[in-house]
């Protein structure tokens, strides 16, 4: 069986966010289908886009995984609606688990309900700083840039970002 390398962020605003997040990775782990490679710093993060809500914990993880993209995310999917997640009323609204495939190997792909690279993920430091805790060289597949290079280039201060403790 052929292996994948995927990043993977998680989010989350509602409840017990810290063990929200963990227990998410923690789900994809055991799916028996992806293995945890590395995880990065757990963050306290102001909301994006609709600002009227609490704050988010974030991370990112890496994983080996023998799924394609759409059956990972179809994986995702069910562990959010596990997590006790519900259609979504607000976009960029509250959520108790939020999954996101932000990188799968270097695929570029535009399909209904999946866009790989994370179509925003350039424009979060939710997600970039994370993703440079794992590895800063990578390479945005569509931007031919570094991830360092993208964070340190981010022209939004409004985006605050504290490390967990």
């Amino acid at each position: 069986m052929e292996k994948h390398t995927a990043y993977i962020s998680a989010g989350s605003n509602i409840g017990d966010k810290l063990l929200n997040c963990k227990n998410g990775i923690s789900a994809l782990a055991g799916s028996g289908t992806s293995v945890i490679k590395a995880l990065s710093n757990f963050y306290k993060t102001s909301p994006v886009d609709f600002k009227a809500q609490d704050w988010f914990v974030n991370a990112v993880v890496k994983i080996e995984t023998e799924l394609g993209p759409s059956v990972l995310l179809n994986e995702m999917f069910s562990i959010q609606v596990r997590a006790g997640r519900t259609s979504d009323t607000v976009r960029f609204g509250p959520r108790v688990l939020d999954l996101d495939i932000i990188l799968y190997d270097d695929v570029v792909l535009d399909s209904p309900g999946l866009t790989i690279p994370h179509p925003r993920m350039h424009k979060r430091r939710f997600v970039l700083k994370p993703l440079c805790d794992i590895d800063p060289t990578v390479i945005h597949p569509v931007l031919k840039r570094d991830l360092k290079y993208l964070l340190d280039n981010l022209d939004d201060d409004e985006q605050t970002i504290i490390q967990y403790s």
